[in-house]
This record gives C-alpha cells, sequence and structure tokens, in this order.
C-alpha cells in the first residue's frame, strides 16, 4: 500500500503484495475500484513499461567502452553520455509524475501533489533543437536498427508513442478533462525527443543510418 504525503515527504510504501489484486481490479490512487483492464491502469501500466525501458537504455550509455585499447579515452562516449543520462533521470522522474497523477480520476489530483507544466514539455523541444542543428536532413525513414543502444532508444520512442496515444483514448473516452493536455504534448514531444536522440547518438558514435527503400525502388534494384 501507498499513501500520498505533503511535497516535502516521499511516498511510503508499507506493502507491496495485498491480495486485492488477485481476481484482476486495482485501486486508483483516488480510491475507485476499477478493472486492470480500466483505460486509465492501462495508460499509467505503459507509462511505467517507458521508464523501465528508459532504465535499459541508461544501461546501454554505462556499458559503452569508454576507452580504447591504447588506454586513451574515447572522448565521444563521453560525449553522448554527458549529453543523454542526466536528461534521461530527470525524464524517468517526470514520467512517475505523470503516472501518479494520471492514477487519479479527473479532478481528484490533491492540491499537494505538483504536476508536469508546459515548462517540462518546452525543455524536451530545446533539447532536440540543439541536437537537431548538427544532423544532416532526411532524405527518407529510418530504420529502427543498430547497435543495442540505439535500437533500445527507438524501443523508447515507440513506447512514448503508445502511451501518447492511450492518453487520446482516455480523452476521447471520458471527456476533454480525463487527461490535461500537457500530458498529452509532454509525451508526443518525448517520443521525438527519443528519436532524435537515436540520431544525435549514433552520428556521434560514427554509426551509420539505414534508410528505408520504398518497394517500389527495391524492385527496381
Amino acid at each position: 500500500m501507498f499513501r500520498i504525503h505533503p511535497p516535502d515527504v516521499m511516498v511510503r510504501i508499507t506493502k507491496v503484495h495485498t491480495g486485492g489484486g488477485d481476481r484482476g481490479e486495482t485501486s486508483l490512487a483516488s480510491g475507485e475500484r476499477v478493472s486492470k483492464a480500466h483505460l486509465r491502469v492501462g495508460f499509467y501500466g505503459t507509462v511505467d513499461e517507458l521508464n523501465s525501458v528508459i532504465g535499459m537504455v541508461l544501461s546501454e550509455f554505462h556499458r559503452l567502452e569508454g576507452h580504447h585499447k591504447d588506454g586513451g579515452a574515447r572522448a565521444t562516449v563521453r560525449t553522448v553520455r554527458s549529453a543523454a543520462v542526466a536528461k534521461l533521470g530527470l525524464i524517468q522522474q517526470e514520467l512517475f509524475d505523470i503516472g501518479g497523477e494520471c492514477s487519479f480520476m479527473p479532478g481528484q489530483v490533491p492540491e499537494m501533489v505538483t504536476v508536469i507544466s508546459q515548462e517540462q514539455a518546452d525543455r524536451l523541444c530545446d533539447e532536440m533543437d540543439v541536437w537537431t542543428e548538427q544532423l544532416e536532413p532526411l532524405s527518407s525513414f529510418i530504420l529502427p536498427a543498430g547497435s543495442p543502444l540505439i535500437s533500445t532508444i527507438h524501443l523508447a520512442r515507440t513506447i512514448a508513442r503508445r502511451a501518447e496515444r492511450m492518453a487520446v483514448q482516455i480523452r476521447d473516452s471520458d471527456g476533454d478533462d480525463a487527461v490535461r493536455d500537457v500530458v498529452i504534448a509532454y509525451l508526443n514531444r518525448l517520443s521525438d525527443w527519443f528519436f532524435v536522440l537515436a540520431r544525435w547518438v549514433g552520428m556521434v558514435l560514427g554509426e551509420s543510418e539505414t534508410l528505408w527503400v520504398p518497394l517500389g525502388k527495391r524492385m527496381l534494384d
């Protein structure tokens, strides 16, 4: 069980297993018992899935070989780590903020719970712009492939997009106030952020991109 405390106190988890979900139901943070197939449960579960995959991305960053065989430091590895690792950690925190907010029914989020704002969504755009300025324009879509790091970033991108679609589905089903606009905007930009990050990391590390070649052109070739 967990309880919401004032903002200067962490959530307190006193018990993980309760047996209350053994029959396919769970409790929202606002107290309602709902099916585990409830759209809102599926949404914040997908946000949790995304957060877990970001943990995998961070693991891949830390697995990068930081030194050449002669013992010299690889500046490119230092560059991508310093640019991305702290940002990814902050995003993990913000995804918990989103999951916490959206585990309440509309209008029931306590005033003491601090929610994300447009500032966080705009920050993602600012970071993307810095990386995009260093990238060559694309002449086609790129395949989600490459090193384990790049491929895992693309996996995070697709899960962020799925979370966004689920948020829109909740709003379409339950009304405009079911999920705040800024939550949807944040997830939309986050998926784009991962796309740009994958390209930028690949560029810095010297990995080539594989472009999609349409079927008609492949047949001609």
